[in-house]
Protein backbone atom coordinates (compact mmCIF):
# COMPACT_ATOMS: atom_id res chain seq x y z
CA UNK A 1 0.00 0.00 0.00
CA UNK A 2 1.61 3.21 -1.41
CA UNK A 3 2.18 5.68 1.82
CA UNK A 4 0.98 8.76 2.24
CA UNK A 5 2.53 11.95 1.93
CA UNK A 6 2.79 13.55 5.05
CA UNK A 7 1.07 17.09 4.44
CA UNK A 8 3.50 20.19 5.03
CA UNK A 9 2.90 22.60 7.40
CA UNK A 10 4.64 25.27 9.71
CA UNK A 11 3.94 25.20 13.41
CA UNK A 12 1.70 27.64 14.79
CA UNK A 13 3.29 30.86 16.02
CA UNK A 14 6.24 30.90 13.48
CA UNK A 15 6.71 33.39 10.78
CA UNK A 16 7.63 31.72 7.34
CA UNK A 17 7.93 34.71 4.44
CA UNK A 18 8.27 33.76 0.23
CA UNK A 19 11.62 35.03 -0.73
CA UNK A 20 10.47 38.59 -1.80
CA UNK A 21 8.75 39.25 1.84
CA UNK A 22 12.00 38.02 3.39
CA UNK A 23 13.87 40.56 1.24
CA UNK A 24 11.44 43.19 2.59
CA UNK A 25 12.31 41.72 6.28
CA UNK A 26 16.01 41.57 5.58
CA UNK A 27 16.12 44.98 4.32
CA UNK A 28 14.33 46.36 7.32
CA UNK A 29 17.19 44.32 9.53
CA UNK A 30 19.89 45.54 7.72
CA UNK A 31 18.63 49.10 8.37
CA UNK A 32 18.33 48.66 11.74
CA UNK A 33 21.79 47.14 12.12
CA UNK A 34 23.57 50.33 10.12
CA UNK A 35 21.59 52.67 12.59
CA UNK A 36 22.71 50.80 15.45
CA UNK A 37 26.26 50.91 14.40
CA UNK A 38 26.04 54.69 13.03
CA UNK A 39 25.62 55.40 16.96
CA UNK A 40 28.62 53.37 18.09
CA UNK A 41 26.92 50.03 19.10
CA UNK A 42 28.90 47.13 19.00
CA UNK A 43 27.35 43.48 17.70
CA UNK A 44 27.04 40.46 20.30
CA UNK A 45 25.25 37.32 20.07
CA UNK A 46 24.78 34.61 22.39
CA UNK A 47 23.70 31.19 22.32
CA UNK A 48 19.97 30.41 21.24
CA UNK A 49 20.29 27.53 24.50
CA UNK A 50 21.08 28.83 27.97
CA UNK A 51 21.51 26.97 31.13
CA UNK A 52 17.99 26.72 32.70
CA UNK A 53 19.22 27.62 35.96
CA UNK A 54 20.73 30.50 34.79
CA UNK A 55 18.06 31.97 32.47
CA UNK A 56 15.31 31.33 35.06
CA UNK A 57 16.69 33.08 38.16
CA UNK A 58 15.66 35.98 37.97
CA UNK A 59 12.12 34.47 36.39
CA UNK A 60 8.85 32.77 38.09
CA UNK A 61 6.56 30.43 37.21
CA UNK A 62 4.75 32.16 35.13
CA UNK A 63 8.18 32.70 32.54
CA UNK A 64 8.85 29.14 33.63
CA UNK A 65 5.77 28.26 32.03
CA UNK A 66 6.51 30.36 28.59
CA UNK A 67 9.99 28.79 28.29
CA UNK A 68 10.80 26.06 25.67
CA UNK A 69 13.23 23.32 27.79
CA UNK A 70 15.61 21.61 25.36
CA UNK A 71 16.00 17.93 26.16
CA UNK A 72 18.31 15.60 24.23
CA UNK A 73 17.19 11.99 23.15
CA UNK A 74 20.09 10.67 25.29
CA UNK A 75 18.54 12.56 28.32
CA UNK A 76 15.23 11.21 28.01
CA UNK A 77 16.82 7.80 27.77
CA UNK A 78 18.73 7.93 31.02
CA UNK A 79 18.10 6.09 34.11
CA UNK A 80 15.64 7.32 36.74
CA UNK A 81 19.16 6.96 39.00
CA UNK A 82 20.55 9.77 36.75
CA UNK A 83 18.01 12.43 35.79
CA UNK A 84 19.44 14.96 38.52
CA UNK A 85 22.86 14.71 36.98
CA UNK A 86 23.99 18.52 36.85
CA UNK A 87 20.17 19.63 36.43
CA UNK A 88 18.52 22.73 38.57
CA UNK A 89 17.30 21.76 41.89
CA UNK A 90 13.99 21.73 40.40
CA UNK A 91 14.93 19.21 38.47
CA UNK A 92 14.25 20.80 35.10
CA UNK A 93 15.92 20.02 31.88
CA UNK A 94 19.54 21.44 31.77
CA UNK A 95 19.08 23.72 28.91
CA UNK A 96 16.11 26.24 27.61
CA UNK A 97 15.83 28.52 24.61
CA UNK A 98 15.99 32.35 25.11
CA UNK A 99 13.04 34.26 25.80
CA UNK A 100 14.28 37.62 25.45
CA UNK A 101 17.84 39.10 24.81
CA UNK A 102 18.22 40.79 28.44
CA UNK A 103 18.36 38.04 30.35
CA UNK A 104 21.28 36.44 28.18
CA UNK A 105 22.89 40.16 28.07
CA UNK A 106 22.91 40.18 31.93
CA UNK A 107 24.72 36.71 32.00
CA UNK A 108 26.94 37.72 29.14
CA UNK A 109 28.43 41.00 31.10
CA UNK A 110 28.59 39.00 34.54
CA UNK A 111 31.20 36.36 32.53
CA UNK A 112 32.87 38.77 30.44
CA UNK A 113 33.26 42.19 32.73
CA UNK A 114 37.20 41.81 33.26
CA UNK A 115 37.17 41.25 29.10
CA UNK A 116 34.99 44.55 28.32
CA UNK A 117 35.33 48.21 28.26
CA UNK A 118 32.91 49.98 30.03
CA UNK A 119 30.32 51.90 29.00
CA UNK A 120 29.29 48.65 27.09
CA UNK A 121 27.34 49.57 24.12
CA UNK A 122 25.74 46.52 22.83
CA UNK A 123 23.32 45.37 19.91
CA UNK A 124 21.88 42.28 19.45
CA UNK A 125 19.46 40.95 16.96
CA UNK A 126 18.86 37.11 16.99
CA UNK A 127 15.88 35.10 17.40
CA UNK A 128 13.65 34.45 20.84
CA UNK A 129 11.43 31.69 21.96
CA UNK A 130 8.39 31.86 24.08
CA UNK A 131 5.66 29.56 24.59
CA UNK A 132 2.83 31.96 23.42
CA UNK A 133 -0.97 30.70 23.11
CA UNK A 134 -1.38 30.56 19.01
CA UNK A 135 -3.39 33.48 17.63
CA UNK A 136 -2.87 35.42 15.09
CA UNK A 137 -0.07 37.78 15.42
CA UNK A 138 2.10 36.71 18.54
CA UNK A 139 4.73 34.66 17.51
CA UNK A 140 6.45 31.67 19.81
CA UNK A 141 9.49 32.41 17.73
CA UNK A 142 10.52 36.21 16.90
CA UNK A 143 13.00 38.42 16.32
CA UNK A 144 14.41 41.41 18.76
CA UNK A 145 16.64 44.06 18.01
CA UNK A 146 18.37 45.48 21.22
CA UNK A 147 20.76 47.94 21.93
CA UNK A 148 21.75 48.59 25.21
CA UNK A 149 24.53 50.95 27.11
CA UNK A 150 25.72 49.45 30.39
CA UNK A 151 28.13 51.42 33.07
CA UNK A 152 30.29 49.93 35.89
CA UNK A 153 29.20 51.25 39.21
CA UNK A 154 27.61 54.07 37.53
CA UNK A 155 26.17 55.50 34.26
CA UNK A 156 25.07 59.62 33.21
CA UNK A 157 21.85 60.07 32.43
CA UNK A 158 23.08 61.50 29.12
CA UNK A 159 22.96 57.99 28.10
CA UNK A 160 18.84 58.05 28.26
CA UNK A 161 19.32 60.72 25.66
CA UNK A 162 20.69 59.16 23.05
CA UNK A 163 18.54 56.22 22.68
CA UNK A 164 15.68 58.14 22.05
CA UNK A 165 17.48 59.61 19.14
CA UNK A 166 19.07 56.03 17.96
CA UNK A 167 14.95 55.14 17.88
CA UNK A 168 14.31 58.08 15.85
CA UNK A 169 17.29 57.72 13.12
CA UNK A 170 15.89 54.12 13.14
CA UNK A 171 12.65 54.86 12.29
CA UNK A 172 13.26 57.66 10.04
CA UNK A 173 15.40 55.40 8.04
CA UNK A 174 12.59 52.38 7.82
CA UNK A 175 10.52 55.23 6.58
CA UNK A 176 7.02 53.62 7.85
CA UNK A 177 4.80 56.07 8.50
CA UNK A 178 5.54 59.42 11.60
CA UNK A 179 5.93 57.70 14.86
CA UNK A 180 5.70 59.31 18.57
CA UNK A 181 8.43 57.90 21.10
CA UNK A 182 6.83 58.16 24.27
CA UNK A 183 8.82 58.99 27.42
CA UNK A 184 8.15 58.54 31.41
CA UNK A 185 10.02 58.34 34.34
CA UNK A 186 9.42 55.50 37.13
CA UNK A 187 10.73 57.96 39.89
CA UNK A 188 8.42 60.38 38.81
CA UNK A 189 5.46 58.05 38.81
CA UNK A 190 6.95 56.33 42.07
CA UNK A 191 7.42 59.93 43.93
CA UNK A 192 3.56 60.58 43.00
CA UNK A 193 2.62 57.51 44.07
CA UNK A 194 4.69 58.34 47.90
CA UNK A 195 2.64 61.80 48.13
CA UNK A 196 -0.07 60.16 47.57
CA UNK A 197 0.36 58.07 50.49
CA UNK A 198 1.03 54.74 48.24
CA UNK A 199 3.96 53.46 49.98
CA UNK A 200 6.71 52.26 48.65
CA UNK A 201 7.35 48.51 47.79
CA UNK A 202 5.18 46.01 46.28
CA UNK A 203 1.73 47.81 46.77
CA UNK A 204 3.80 50.45 44.40
CA UNK A 205 4.81 48.15 42.05
CA UNK A 206 1.19 46.73 41.66
CA UNK A 207 -0.16 50.08 41.11
CA UNK A 208 2.50 50.92 38.53
CA UNK A 209 1.37 46.97 36.46
CA UNK A 210 -1.95 48.33 36.48
CA UNK A 211 -1.70 52.05 35.44
CA UNK A 212 0.60 50.16 32.42
CA UNK A 213 -2.32 48.55 31.37
CA UNK A 214 -5.10 51.58 30.79
CA UNK A 215 -4.38 51.67 26.98
CA UNK A 216 -5.72 47.83 27.09
CA UNK A 217 -8.08 47.91 29.68
CA UNK A 218 -9.67 51.34 29.61
CA UNK A 219 -9.71 53.82 32.51
CA UNK A 220 -13.58 52.39 34.04
CA UNK A 221 -11.50 48.64 34.03
CA UNK A 222 -8.59 50.21 35.70
CA UNK A 223 -10.71 52.56 38.24
CA UNK A 224 -12.41 49.45 39.37
CA UNK A 225 -9.55 47.51 39.92
CA UNK A 226 -7.85 50.32 41.86
CA UNK A 227 -10.85 50.90 44.43
CA UNK A 228 -11.13 47.07 44.41
CA UNK A 229 -10.50 44.53 47.33
CA UNK A 230 -6.89 43.72 46.16
CA UNK A 231 -6.19 47.77 46.46
CA UNK A 232 -8.77 49.60 47.57
CA UNK A 233 -7.61 53.02 47.31
CA UNK A 234 -9.83 55.67 48.37
CA UNK A 235 -11.75 57.35 45.48
CA UNK A 236 -10.23 60.66 45.44
CA UNK A 237 -6.45 58.70 45.24
CA UNK A 238 -7.88 56.66 42.23
CA UNK A 239 -8.93 59.84 40.91
CA UNK A 240 -5.86 61.54 41.26
CA UNK A 241 -3.85 59.04 39.28
CA UNK A 242 -6.08 58.73 36.71
CA UNK A 243 -5.30 62.17 36.57
CA UNK A 244 -2.27 62.77 36.24
CA UNK A 245 -2.03 59.24 33.92
CA UNK A 246 -3.84 61.49 31.38
CA UNK A 247 -0.99 63.86 30.77
CA UNK A 248 0.53 64.60 27.69
CA UNK A 249 2.65 66.98 25.64
CA UNK A 250 4.13 66.27 22.38
CA UNK A 251 7.79 68.43 21.85
CA UNK A 252 10.26 69.96 23.52
CA UNK A 253 8.92 73.27 25.18
CA UNK A 254 5.25 71.43 25.92
CA UNK A 255 6.80 68.90 27.98
CA UNK A 256 8.49 70.97 29.99
CA UNK A 257 5.65 73.41 30.30
CA UNK A 258 4.02 70.09 31.28
CA UNK A 259 6.39 69.11 34.10
CA UNK A 260 6.63 73.02 35.38
CA UNK A 261 2.80 72.15 35.61
CA UNK A 262 2.83 69.26 38.31
CA UNK A 263 3.98 71.29 41.07
CA UNK A 264 6.14 70.30 44.21
CA UNK A 265 6.20 66.89 45.32
CA UNK A 266 8.65 64.41 46.79
CA UNK A 267 12.75 64.41 46.93
CA UNK A 268 12.39 61.05 44.50
CA UNK A 269 9.49 63.01 42.45
CA UNK A 270 11.83 66.13 41.76
CA UNK A 271 14.86 63.76 40.88
CA UNK A 272 12.83 62.23 38.24
CA UNK A 273 11.16 65.32 37.36
CA UNK A 274 15.15 67.21 36.85
CA UNK A 275 16.02 63.70 34.72
CA UNK A 276 13.36 64.16 32.65
CA UNK A 277 14.27 67.94 31.94
CA UNK A 278 18.23 66.82 31.17
CA UNK A 279 16.83 64.44 28.73
CA UNK A 280 14.25 67.18 26.82
CA UNK A 281 17.00 69.39 26.41
CA UNK A 282 19.79 66.73 25.09
CA UNK A 283 16.94 65.76 22.96
CA UNK A 284 16.93 69.24 21.24
CA UNK A 285 20.51 69.30 21.04
CA UNK A 286 20.97 65.70 19.45
CA UNK A 287 18.47 67.20 16.59
CA UNK A 288 15.61 64.84 17.59
CA UNK A 289 12.62 66.73 15.84
CA UNK A 290 9.79 68.03 18.30
CA UNK A 291 6.88 65.89 16.15
CA UNK A 292 9.04 62.64 17.45
CA UNK A 293 8.74 62.46 21.13
CA UNK A 294 6.12 63.27 23.59
CA UNK A 295 5.67 63.04 27.72
CA UNK A 296 3.20 60.14 28.37
CA UNK A 297 2.95 59.77 32.18
CA UNK A 298 0.73 56.62 31.61
CA UNK A 299 3.72 55.14 30.26
CA UNK A 300 4.92 52.86 33.32
CA UNK A 301 6.31 49.57 31.62
CA UNK A 302 4.93 47.00 34.14
CA UNK A 303 8.88 44.79 34.01
CA UNK A 304 9.74 45.53 38.07
CA UNK A 305 13.50 46.02 36.91
CA UNK A 306 12.68 49.44 35.19
CA UNK A 307 13.96 52.29 37.78
CA UNK A 308 14.19 55.55 35.75
CA UNK A 309 13.29 56.66 32.08
CA UNK A 310 11.02 54.43 30.03
CA UNK A 311 10.22 54.85 26.34
CA UNK A 312 7.58 53.85 24.48
CA UNK A 313 7.02 54.11 20.69
CA UNK A 314 3.65 54.52 18.85
CA UNK A 315 3.29 54.78 14.83
CA UNK A 316 0.36 58.11 14.47
CA UNK A 317 -1.48 56.84 11.75
CA UNK A 318 -2.15 53.31 13.40
CA UNK A 319 -2.13 53.35 17.37
CA UNK A 320 -3.96 49.58 17.17
CA UNK A 321 -0.73 48.04 16.41
CA UNK A 322 0.82 49.41 19.90
CA UNK A 323 4.06 49.87 20.83
CA UNK A 324 6.55 49.13 18.25
CA UNK A 325 9.66 50.12 20.13
CA UNK A 326 10.11 49.70 24.17
CA UNK A 327 12.77 50.13 26.91
CA UNK A 328 13.92 52.12 29.76
CA UNK A 329 16.43 52.44 32.71
CA UNK A 330 17.26 49.50 35.06
CA UNK A 331 19.56 50.17 38.47
CA UNK A 332 21.88 46.91 38.16
CA UNK A 333 21.60 44.44 35.02
CA UNK A 334 23.51 41.24 36.74
CA UNK A 335 22.73 41.37 40.01
CA UNK A 336 22.06 37.69 40.76
CA UNK A 337 24.96 36.76 38.60
CA UNK A 338 27.60 39.37 39.66
CA UNK A 339 28.34 41.68 43.07
CA UNK A 340 29.46 44.22 40.70
CA UNK A 341 27.10 47.00 40.11
CA UNK A 342 26.41 47.55 36.38
CA UNK A 343 23.37 50.01 35.32
CA UNK A 344 22.19 50.45 32.58
CA UNK A 345 19.68 51.07 29.45
CA UNK A 346 18.07 50.35 26.49
CA UNK A 347 15.40 49.20 23.99
CA UNK A 348 14.04 46.78 22.07
CA UNK A 349 12.08 45.96 19.11
CA UNK A 350 10.03 43.14 18.08
CA UNK A 351 11.00 43.19 14.72
CA UNK A 352 8.68 39.68 13.69
CA UNK A 353 5.59 41.43 15.19
CA UNK A 354 5.92 44.30 13.86
CA UNK A 355 6.25 43.38 10.27
CA UNK A 356 3.49 41.33 10.49
CA UNK A 357 1.64 44.61 11.79
CA UNK A 358 2.55 46.40 9.42
CA UNK A 359 2.10 44.34 6.22
CA UNK A 360 -1.80 43.83 7.69
CA UNK A 361 -1.72 47.46 7.61
CA UNK A 362 -0.49 47.44 3.80
CA UNK A 363 2.68 49.93 5.18
CA UNK A 364 4.77 47.01 3.81
CA UNK A 365 4.44 44.44 1.13
CA UNK A 366 6.64 42.48 -0.90
CA UNK A 367 10.23 43.81 -2.17
CA UNK A 368 11.71 43.82 -5.10
CA UNK A 369 14.58 40.84 -5.79
CA UNK A 370 17.64 41.66 -4.36
CA UNK A 371 18.89 40.49 -8.07
CA UNK A 372 19.67 43.81 -10.24
CA UNK A 373 19.72 42.29 -13.46
CA UNK A 374 18.86 38.63 -15.41
CA UNK A 375 21.33 37.98 -18.27
CA UNK A 376 18.92 36.65 -20.69
CA UNK A 377 19.48 33.85 -23.29
CA UNK A 378 18.04 33.52 -26.75
CA UNK A 379 19.99 30.34 -27.99
CA UNK A 380 23.02 28.13 -26.97
CA UNK A 381 25.42 30.08 -29.14
CA UNK A 382 25.55 32.89 -26.49
CA UNK A 383 25.61 31.23 -23.79
CA UNK A 384 29.72 32.11 -23.15
CA UNK A 385 29.09 36.02 -23.88
CA UNK A 386 26.28 35.86 -21.38
CA UNK A 387 28.45 34.30 -18.94
CA UNK A 388 31.59 36.73 -19.69
CA UNK A 389 28.84 39.83 -19.57
CA UNK A 390 27.41 38.45 -15.85
CA UNK A 391 30.89 38.63 -14.56
CA UNK A 392 31.50 41.77 -15.90
CA UNK A 393 28.49 43.25 -14.57
CA UNK A 394 29.13 41.18 -10.98
CA UNK A 395 32.67 43.06 -10.73
CA UNK A 396 31.00 46.66 -11.05
CA UNK A 397 29.02 45.67 -7.78
CA UNK A 398 25.49 44.13 -9.08
CA UNK A 399 23.49 41.10 -8.36
CA UNK A 400 23.13 39.09 -11.51
CA UNK A 401 21.25 35.90 -12.31
CA UNK A 402 22.04 34.40 -15.69
CA UNK A 403 19.50 32.29 -18.33
CA UNK A 404 21.90 29.32 -18.46
CA UNK A 405 19.23 27.41 -20.73
CA UNK A 406 17.84 29.35 -23.89
CA UNK A 407 13.79 29.91 -23.50
CA UNK A 408 11.28 32.40 -25.50
CA UNK A 409 11.79 36.07 -25.03
CA UNK A 410 8.45 36.53 -23.30
CA UNK A 411 8.88 33.24 -20.55
CA UNK A 412 12.23 35.07 -20.06
CA UNK A 413 10.57 38.67 -18.62
CA UNK A 414 7.52 36.54 -17.43
CA UNK A 415 10.33 34.85 -15.06
CA UNK A 416 12.20 38.52 -13.83
CA UNK A 417 8.73 40.17 -13.52
CA UNK A 418 7.51 37.59 -11.28
CA UNK A 419 10.44 36.95 -9.37
CA UNK A 420 10.91 41.11 -9.24
CA UNK A 421 14.22 41.36 -11.00
CA UNK A 422 13.92 44.64 -12.64
CA UNK A 423 16.43 44.92 -15.64
CA UNK A 424 16.39 42.05 -18.07
CA UNK A 425 19.69 42.65 -20.46
CA UNK A 426 19.72 41.37 -24.24
CA UNK A 427 21.93 40.34 -26.70
CA UNK A 428 20.85 38.83 -29.85
CA UNK A 429 22.95 38.76 -32.95
CA UNK A 430 22.18 41.74 -34.57
CA UNK A 431 22.87 43.68 -30.76
CA UNK A 432 26.38 42.13 -30.88
CA UNK A 433 27.35 43.21 -34.51
CA UNK A 434 26.33 46.62 -33.82
CA UNK A 435 27.94 46.94 -29.59
CA UNK A 436 25.20 47.37 -27.36
CA UNK A 437 22.92 45.47 -25.46
CA UNK A 438 19.27 46.37 -25.23
CA UNK A 439 17.55 46.45 -21.99
CA UNK A 440 14.36 45.82 -20.24
CA UNK A 441 13.20 48.24 -17.60
CA UNK A 442 10.32 45.95 -16.05
CA UNK A 443 9.15 48.74 -13.33
CA UNK A 444 9.01 51.41 -16.65
CA UNK A 445 7.55 49.07 -19.10
CA UNK A 446 10.36 50.70 -21.50
CA UNK A 447 13.43 49.40 -23.67
CA UNK A 448 16.20 50.94 -24.61
CA UNK A 449 19.90 50.70 -25.73
CA UNK A 450 23.21 51.06 -24.50
CA UNK A 451 27.08 50.51 -25.64
CA UNK A 452 28.19 47.31 -24.28
CA UNK A 453 31.02 49.09 -22.23
CA UNK A 454 28.40 51.59 -21.09
CA UNK A 455 26.46 48.61 -19.78
CA UNK A 456 27.67 48.35 -16.20
CA UNK A 457 28.13 52.10 -15.20
CA UNK A 458 24.62 52.53 -16.61
CA UNK A 459 23.46 49.84 -14.48
CA UNK A 460 25.21 51.02 -11.57
CA UNK A 461 23.33 54.06 -11.82
CA UNK A 462 19.93 52.78 -11.90
CA UNK A 463 20.53 50.49 -9.47
CA UNK A 464 21.77 52.35 -6.70
CA UNK A 465 19.31 55.11 -6.86
CA UNK A 466 16.43 52.18 -6.64
CA UNK A 467 18.75 51.13 -3.24
CA UNK A 468 18.38 54.65 -1.85
CA UNK A 469 14.86 54.79 -1.64
CA UNK A 470 13.59 52.93 1.53
CA UNK A 471 11.89 49.62 0.88
CA UNK A 472 8.30 50.55 2.06
CA UNK A 473 8.28 53.87 -0.25
CA UNK A 474 8.96 51.89 -3.04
Amino acid sequence: MAVQPIKPRTPPGVMELLPREQIAFQRMLDAIRTTFERFGFLPVETPVMELSEVLLTKSGGETERQVYFVQSTGALNRSPEGQGEGLPERGLPELALRFDLTVPLARYVAEHEHELAFPFRRYQMQRVYRGERAQRGRFREFYQCDIDVIGKDGLSIRHDAEIPAVIAAVFEQLAIGDFTIQLNHRKLLRGWFEGLGIAEGERQVSVLRELDKLDKRGEDAVRGTLLGEGFALAADVAERLLAFSRIRARGHDAALAALDALGAGTPLFEEGRAELRQVFAQLRALGVADARYALNLSIARGLDYYTGIVYETTLDAHPQIGSICSGGRYDNLASHYTKSRLPGVGISIGLTRLFFQLREAGIVGVAESSVDVLVALLDDTGLDAALALSQRLRAAGLNVETQLEPRKLARQLQYADRAGIRFVVMRGGDEATRGVVAVKDLRRGEQFEVAEAELPRALQVECEQLRAQPEVAR
